[in-house]
């Protein structure tokens, strides 16, 4: 039968081609199901006139270089997706408004990011340099959890790693406040926070420590031909292996069979099956594709306790002069109204925070010649669109949203930017919500904070989610989301259900 597979995984997205990858080269008969016409999800790109925007993609953190591979490297090295990329290894440059504001930039590597804090706040380099070194330490930790298999031995956890189980169960807040970083500084390493979506005083710290210090130490990294040039070497790996990929075939039913075991897919009236079904779709979304009687109690309750994760409004604009020319120095800015991240967090549909990039200043020549690009992303919950706004008033509000954030771009930075507008895209959770079929439009999946971080769903994985023969990858899986995140749970959930088909079959 032709419809009969090993593996299938619904989704295209980041989570999903790293799984459906990840299968395939393990030689199993895999089927990949995307609703639409390009592989990606938010991992692809658009045109408008002459230019080529991202969806979503700032940068990816723990990717690394061929000498010195981080995480993401190694998997997709691992899978043979063969990526050229680039590199910006300063982190940011934060500007807070307002007189008791501040305007500074970080450089990478540990000691120069060190170095750049100093400069903004004497005094703090040590107490920074300890948070920071916090990370590694966390490591070791979890390198010694991975040996022990999960079991590791109490006392040695105490005594050895005390400082694991300190961040493991505390907030970025509480962290830096015991290690005595001075309040400016703690403002400063808080810049972050939005690409997490979760503000620092319920973020948890080791969480928070895992994402920056690969920033930091590799650097932002990005594909030079977009993030559909991941998308597509993964795709290429899929082929390569036997892999099959659907476009088109939005899944519209889960499968069952007698025992409430997922035993396959429907797209329409077509039906695939398969000894294991991976999803990068959102369980809510799975759920409501399931028959109500094989989704167990505890599943079902699980997702409802959930709070979805933040999405964005963004701006893209395609510009007739050169970044030079316009006077962009910088890759990527964060502009803040007030420094306190839970103040951002309560007055963000204020315009309390945005992120300005400019990819020509990583990549050149990604736009054509004497011409660049802009990015504006401002964090945003789909329930926080205007209660009363209509079909009518949708264009208005976009524009709206437009002129007021490029209005104050323009004040603060002392730049001209709206007579060079040559194309202008506006996207709002309204947007994501139609492309990506999340709830309220999460590009983060299920917000990760207080009894739901990541830190929790990690140690509770096992019990995540208990319907056998269906397993989750992507941003609603248990390291939340971020491009980084999705291709490692979508290759360590790959690597899972290989084993179990390789070694055990159904079992």
């Amino acid at each position: 039968m032709n419809n009969q597979y090993d593996v299938i995984v619904v989704g295209a997205g980041n989570g999903g081609l790293a799984a459906a990858a990840t299968t395939a080269k393990n030689g199993l008969k895999t089927l990949l199901l995307e609703k639409h016409n390009l592989p990606g999800g938010c991992a692809t790109s658009f045109s408008r006139g002459r230019f080529e925007f991202e969806p979503s993609l700032h940068e990816l953190c723990s990717v690394g270089t061929k000498d010195i591979p981080g995480k993401v490297y190694k998997v997709l090295d691992g899978l043979g997706a063969d990526i050229d990329w680039r590199y910006e290894y300063n982190p940011y440059r934060a500007i807070v408004k307002g007189e008791d504001g501040y305007d500074v930039t970080l450089s990478g590597g540990i000691e120069g990011f060190c170095d750049s804090m100093e400069a903004a706040v004497p005094g703090c380099r040590e107490s920074v340099y300890a948070f920071l070194m916090l990370a590694e330490k966390n490591e070791k930790a979890l390198a010694y959890v991975d040996q022990k298999k999960g079991n590791p031995n109490k006392l040695v956890m105490a005594a050895k790693y005390a400082d694991f189980l300190r961040t493991a169960s505390s907030s970025v807040n509480e962290v830096m406040i015991a290690l005595g970083i001075p309040e400016k500084a703690r403002r400063i390493l808080e810049t972050y926070w939005g690409y997490l979506g979760v503000p620092c005083d319920e973020l948890n710290c080791m969480h928070y420590l895992s994402m920056i210090i690969g920033y930091i130490k590799e650097g932002a990294a990005m594909p030079y031909r977009r993030s559909h040039e991941l998308s597509l070497s993964l795709c290429k790996v899929i082929y390569d292996h036997g892999g099959e990929i659907y476009y088109n075939s939005e899944v519209t039913e889960f499968l069952y069979d007698d025992t409430k075991r997922v035993i396959g897919v429907a797209v329409g009236d077509k039906k695939y099956y398969a000894k294991e079904v991976i999803s990068n779709v959102i369980p809510h979304n799975v759920f409501n594709m399931s028959d109500p009687s094989a989704v167990p109690q505890t599943d079902l309750k699980l997702a409802n306790a959930r709070e979805f994760g933040i999405s964005v409004a963004t701006i893209y604009l395609g510009l007739d002069c050169t970044a030079e020319e316009l006077g962009i120095k910088d890759y990527t800015v964060f502009v803040m109204s007030e420094a306190d991240s839970r103040k951002q967090w309560d007055k963000r549909s204020e315009g309390s925070l945005y992120i300005v990039n400019c990819l020509n200043m990583v990549i050149p020549d990604c736009t054509p010649e004497g011409t660049c690009t802009m990015f504006f992303t401002m964090p945003i919950f789909g329930s926080d669109l205007p209660k009363d706004l209509t079909p009518q008033g949708y264009k208005k509000y976009k524009n709206d949203l437009a002129k007021k954030y490029i209005e104050d771009y323009e004040k603060l930075m002392g730049l001209d930017i709206q007579s060079h507008i040559e194309e202008i895209s506006v996207a709002t959770p309204v947007t994501f919500a139609r492309y990506l079929g999340t709830p309220e439009g999460t590009i983060y999946g299920y917000k990760t904070s207080d009894w739901d971080n990541v830190v929790m769903r990690t140690q509770c994985e096992s019990r995540e989610y208990t319907i056998p023969g269906l397993s989750f990858c992507g941003g609603h899986a248990v390291m939340g989301d971020g491009f980084s995140c999705a291709y490692m749970t979508g290759s360590s959930v790959g690597q899972r259900v290989s084993k179990r088909i390789i070694e055990g079959g159904n079992n």
